[in-house]
């Protein structure tokens, strides 16, 4: 499948069958996001995998309620809690390089999990980003140092689900040239 496919028919899946993700095939999908552009080859991210039970069980109790991905994070074979070194990207010499100061740390986690998703939907794998939950209960869980924050969760695995289709704006009403607004 090529890329733009790929991306197409990539979907955010919240029921998963039981079958386990191979070790080979996680290792594959972990690599993906390893090779992730980032902020003067700063490599912030951090990528927490979690297969046991109890600590996803934890995890799922983190969630702000009602959340639809709840019985999901429990479900899923993989959670993989992606977390940032802070003050790496977006600093020059110490000193944050942009007016986005240390917030280029999401930019560079979500390359990296943009990769491990894409990853995962080329081998036949199912994910859904969770953001909707207190990160630093879940830095807790998985002991996180200080220096460290939790951006996002990925649940992982087979799927039993095939997702719905969402509808996306046409490139008129999100594309300009030259000026914002113009055709």
């Amino acid at each position: 499948m090529d890329i733009l496919e790929l991306i197409k028919t990539r979907r955010s899946i919240r029921k998963y069958k039981s079958d386990p993700v191979d070790d080979n095939t996680l290792d594959e999908l972990l690599e993906s996001a390893r090779w992730a552009p980032s902020w003067k080859n700063s490599q912030c991210w951090r990528l927490v995998v979690v297969k046991e039970s109890a600590v996803k069980e934890e995890l799922a109790n983190t969630m702000v309620l009602p959340n639809s991905a709840y019985e999901a994070l429990k479900q899923a074979p993989v959670v993989i809690v992606a977390c940032a070194e802070m003050g790496k990207s977006g600093y020059v010499q110490g000193e944050a390089g942009t007016d986005k100061g240390d917030y280029w740390y999401m930019f560079d986690v979500a390359l990296a999990t943009q990769n491990l998703v894409l990853t995962a939907h080329s081998r036949g794998l199912a994910t859904v980003y969770i953001g909707l939950f207190d990160a630093g209960k879940a830095a807790d869980i998985i002991g996180l140092p200080s220096g460290f924050c939790v951006v996002t969760m990925l649940l992982l695995g087979y799927p039993d689900d095939a997702g719905r289709t969402p509808s996306r704006r046409e490139l008129p009403e999100t594309v300009s040239y030259e000026k914002f607004g113009s055709a």
